[in-house]
């Protein structure tokens, strides 16, 4: 297998800016939506699950998701890297070429600690920082690695069906979407839901952070094509207009709607459309990128404004209401932006129909697999560790409550 100096520079780039993503890109979105007196606590998870996803993925993770195993999950052959080294490769889709296995195994673990941090946006401001990290480490295990392994695993059951998951839709997103749905239900709504007003305490820092997640977004849809080529330039470019549809969408459905364009809305219907068009990075052409965008600002939006609030669901951030149902609009959307009479640039002979039952058996088998992984893990911390503190210390804020210090002074 030949190793190619310019893909190698490309995914060890990419893989930083995925980081970058994650810390302080999440850090900063979700710290700015939430009050001053928990921004350190939501700071501190987001670290906190890096941390366990890297142990967590060196350990067992990895292994499950990428080893060879059944169409669910991977075996144990490569528990804790085993027989991984300098010289190994991971082979790539041009016949011929590899990456070293090392990289791509720390680029896939930055998907892994996104995935995972993207949960906590549902559960913000009412539940431990002990008990968050014991629900990583299950999450990874029974949750991410299965899935993953189902999806981009070459013996995996929706690879091998034909489903399109270019950089995440399922994996990340739907996945992270249906298990913060599942956290909100077995911790409870906060403190003072829907009673008293519980705004953004830092709309700067939310676009601190909605600004280092587009940039590092390019790390996590262009640099899924493993290699620097056409592909990932595709990936790029969609990128950038699907979130550009996604910021214009949402806050004309604002100004619509009450008169005024919110920034926090502009920067909600970017991270609306860069979900969207995760799954379909590599194979929408630009005009089907822009129609992704748009139609899941729209969608998210509406559940957002008007219906998350009539169903008392205390989904703080918004993980489901973005990330759920972005990656859903986005995964069966593929199969429309990648065909050709749109610009796509979908597999040889993709009909729409046949392809969008197949992206709809990948989007039911994430739900009901991201909520039966999830419940288990948050039963199971439930059993161990009280999710949340007593009403006292949740009002007092989680900064001090689990941490002993203060954000701000």
């Amino acid at each position: 297998m030949r190793v190619d100096s310019g893909d190698v520079a490309w995914v060890l780039i990419a893989t930083a800016l995925v980081w970058m993503m994650l810390m302080p890109g999440l850090a900063l979105f979700y710290g700015g939506l939430v009050r001053a007196k928990n921004l350190l606590s939501v700071l501190a998870q987001v670290l906190g699950i890096a941390a366990v996803t890297v142990l967590v993925w060196v350990g067992w993770g990895y292994s499950l998701a990428f080893a060879e195993g059944s169409a669910v999950i991977g075996g144990l052959g490569k528990v804790g890297m085993a027989g991984i080294g300098p010289a190994t490769t991971w082979p790539l889709a041009m016949e011929g070429k590899a990456l070293p296995e090392l990289l791509f195994a720390c680029f896939q673990m930055t998907f892994a600690a996104v995935a995972t941090a993207l949960v906590i946006g549902a559960l913000v401001e009412r539940v431990r920082f002990s008990a968050i990290l014991a629900f990583s480490v299950l999450f990874l295990t029974f949750d991410y690695a299965p899935l993953a392994h189902m999806v981009w695993s070459p013996d995996g059951v929706l690879f091998a069906l034909g489903a399109i998951d270019f950089a995440g839709g399922t994996v990340v997103h739907i996945n992270a979407g249906i298990a913060g749905l599942v956290g909100m239900a077995m911790a409870g709504p906060r403190i003072g839901h829907l009673k008293e007003a519980m705004p953004p305490h830092s709309l700067a820092l939310v676009m601190i952070g909605a600004g280092l997640l587009w940039v590092g977004w390019i790390g996590f849809n262009a640099g899924s094509a493993l290699e620097a080529n056409g592909v990932a330039a595709l990936a790029l470019f969609n990128t950038l207009v699907a979130p550009a549809a996604g910021v214009l969408a949402w806050m004309g459905a604002e100004r619509w709607r009450s008169g005024k364009p919110s920034m926090l809305g502009g920067a909600s219907g970017a991270v609306a459309g860069l979900v969207a068009v995760t799954p379909a990075a590599g194979v929408s052409g630009p005009l089907g990128a822009i129609l992704l965008g748009g139609a899941s600002a729209l969608v998210c939006y509406g559940f957002v404004a008007r219906v998350k609030n009539r169903l008392r669901w205390d989904d703080s951030l918004d993980v489901f209401g973005i990330h759920g149902l972005g990656g859903i609009v986005g995964s069966l959307g593929t199969a429309l932006a990648a065909l050709p009479a749109l610009g796509g640039f979908g597999p040889d002979g993709m009909a729409f129909w046949p392809q969008l039952g197949r992206q709809g058996a990948a989007v039911l088998v994430a739900v009901i697999w991201s909520g039966a992984g999830s419940a288990l893990a948050f039963s199971i911390v439930k059993r161990l560790i009280p999710l949340r503190h007593p009403e006292d210390a949740e009002r007092e804020g989680l900064d001090l409550s689990d941490h002993g210090e203060r954000a701000y002074g």
